[in-house]
């Protein structure tokens, strides 16, 4: 079955946490609970922070799995968390998450196509200002992300 890898229910918006820890959880505990990875994926990626951050500047963190998460990945998606609050990373404070799960080798384009559009400050200024799910949907699309 065909799964979008972005879907209006894969995105939060005006989301709060206290710590990375539980916000980098919940962007795997939405890709677990829409079908595109298991419980497990939820661990390496709080392992991959643990290893080497995962935020990129620009008030951008990219949660996803470590090397050999891929067996608990079933198909590619992305979730988007909005914190308006933001998170605090040692690097700095992520007002926009996205979380990663790539089959095949798909999660070195989605993170490539992620990083470069978020390079842009203008564009992460858009996401962290939408009020609607379907605008990060057609932000990101418009964007060749997704």
């Amino acid at each position: 079955m065909y799964r979008a890898i972005l879907c209006e229910e894969n995105i939060i918006l005006n989301a709060r946490f206290d710590n990375k820890w539980d916000a980098i959880r919940y962007c795997g505990e939405i890709l677990v609970r829409n079908g595109y990875v298991y419980k497990e994926y939820v661990e390496r990626m709080v392992d991959r922070e643990k290893e080497a951050t995962v935020y990129i500047g620009n008030n951008v963190a990219i949660p996803h799995g470590t090397n050999g998460s891929e067996p608990y990945i079933i198909t590619s998606g992305i979730s988007v968390l909005q914190v308006p609050e933001g998170v605090q990373f040692e690097d700095g404070i992520a007002y926009i998450l996205i979380g990663i799960a790539g089959r095949d080798g798909e999660h070195i384009k989605i993170l490539s196509s992620i990083a470069t559009v978020c390079s842009d400050i203008d564009n992460v200024q858009k996401l962290r200002e939408a009020k609607d799910k379907k605008v990060i949907c057609s932000i990101l699309k418009d964007m060749e992300v997704i």
